[in-house]
């Protein structure tokens, strides 16, 4: 979910519709309930809780950059923003000069990598505004 300060919330949850509604109405996590309005940005599905929750864990301790790549799609970016702080001076000096520069049309359509091809669901716009959404919260 995306706070009304910007920030990114991750959870997880086996009621999407519920907790979202919790999360609205201020009863839910302490990060969000300081941050309200929230919006549903982003979600996946999994069917074994555990994946689930690992899933998340996972995304929680992802860089705002590279949550904000997984949000809208653009799945080609993942591994370059997936390198650590302490290495980006030493990656940024070894790269080359393309490195950063906005997708292509063509990489924006590439398909989903294949591990998370499957579990991924993204939810528009107009879906955040309905009160049907489900989601791992951002």
């Amino acid at each position: 979910m995306q706070c009304a300060d910007g920030s990114y919330y991750t959870g997880s949850t086996n009621d999407l519709e519920l907790r979202l509604t919790q999360h609205q109405t201020g009863e839910g996590a302490n990060q969000t309930k300081k941050r309200l309005p929230v919006k549903l940005v982003y979600y996946e599905e999994y069917q074994r809780i555990d994946d689930a929750f690992y899933r998340e864990k996972q995304v929680q301790g992802w860089r705002r950059e590279k949550k904000e790549a997984l949000i809208t799609g653009e799945y080609q970016l993942l591994p370059e923003l997936a390198i650590a702080y302490r290495d980006l001076n030493t990656v940024a000096s070894s790269t080359s000069a393309t490195v950063g520069a906005s997708a292509t049309e063509e990489n924006k359509t590439q398909p989903l990598p294949e591990v998370l091809e499957d579990s991924v669901k993204e939810v528009s716009s107009r879906a955040s505004e309905t009160t049907k959404t489900k989601t791992i919260k951002k």
